[in-house]
Order: C-alpha cells, then sequence, then structure tokens
C-alpha cells in the first residue's frame, strides 16, 4: 500500500517536470522561428495563462496526494496497535 502512494507522488512529479520542459521547449522554438508579433504575442499570453493553469493544477494535485498518504499512514499506523 506504502508503495502506491511512492508511485504517486512520483507520478505526478514526472508529469510536472515533462509539462515544464515542454512548455520550455515550445517557448523556444517560437522565440527561434521568428519571435513574438502583437497577434502572436496574444496567443503566447494565452498559452503562458493555460500551463500556469496546469502547473498550479498539478501542484495541487500534489498537495493533496500528499494528504491522502498522510492520513492513510495514521490510519494504517492506527490498525497496528
Amino acid at each position: 500500500m506504502h508503495g502506491a502512494f511512492v508511485l504517486s507522488i512520483i507520478f505526478s512529479g514526472v508529469i510536472l517536470v515533462l509539462v515544464i520542459i515542454g512548455s520550455t521547449v515550445l517557448l523556444g522554438m517560437k522565440i527561434i522561428k521568428g519571435g513574438i508579433s502583437s497577434k502572436g504575442g496574444r496567443a503566447e499570453a494565452e498559452q503562458a495563462r493555460i500551463i500556469q493553469e496546469v502547473y498550479e493544477g498539478l501542484n495541487r494535485m500534489e498537495t493533496r496526494v500528499e494528504a491522502l498518504e498522510t492520513l492513510l499512514m495514521e490510519r494504517e499506523g492506527k490498525d497496528k496497535r
């Protein structure tokens, strides 16, 4: 059971890292292709907003997983007594 918690934490961390790396690569490709025009600036701002929402959602998910892990570990400790 403890392994599932560790796996979920590792999984959420991997997702977070992939999102950060992917957004960095996409931003780099966008800059290299020709910079940011006024129309492109609006699209870039929208993409940045979406990426921030995903990042914040992943942070909230990580917090929830940690809270669940704590609750289940406490329950497991009570069951052993």
